[in-house]
């Protein structure tokens, strides 16, 4: 059994070290993608206070298709350049939104949500997913964060 929890007293980078060290051990080795989706969307809940969504789009015929998460229900199918999500992918660029109200074209698969961070996770050069994070507080996430998630999608690249 495992038991990764983060210290709840410690530095938002260190925290991101731990998930990261927890994210790695648990995905080491193992080849099924959803599992390692699910552990992670897992693990990011467990890590990360004050979110309402974690999860993953994965990049399927040219669209993302809803994959492992932990939170309420959403949209299945979001298409590329689409919403935060869409966007992400079809940039390849990670986006940090302090408002997802001010956000052109969001897609509002929870009205509870307030700010969102979606990191793309690149193998090859090309999205093959992107990892989704909601709040329902404003300007949430932070620089912290993005690096912190950044580097977790760099260790998911060749796992899922």
């Amino acid at each position: 059994m495992f038991d990764f929890r983060p210290d709840p007293d410690c530095p938002k980078p260190e925290a991101y070290r731990q998930l990261c060290e927890a994210a790695d051990a648990l995905t080491s080795g193992e080849t099924d993608s959803v599992a390692n989706m699910a552990n992670t969307a897992a693990l990011l809940w467990e890590f990360l206070p004050d979110v309402n969504w974690t999860g993953f789009y994965r990049l399927v015929e040219g669209g993302l298709v809803l994959g492992p998460f932990v939170g309420r229900p959403a949209c299945i199918r979001i298409p590329l350049g689409s919403g935060v999500c869409g966007v992400a992918a079809a940039s390849s660029e990670t986006q940090l939104v302090e408002n997802v109200h001010a956000f052109p074209g969001h897609i509002a698969c929870d009205a509870d949500t307030k700010s969102e961070l979606v990191v793309p996770v690149i193998r090859d050069g090309r999205v093959v997913a992107v990892i989704d994070l909601d709040s329902p507080n404003e300007a949430r996430f932070d620089h912290d964060d993005r690096a912190g998630v950044e580097r977790l999608a760099s260790i998911l690249s060749g796992r899922i």
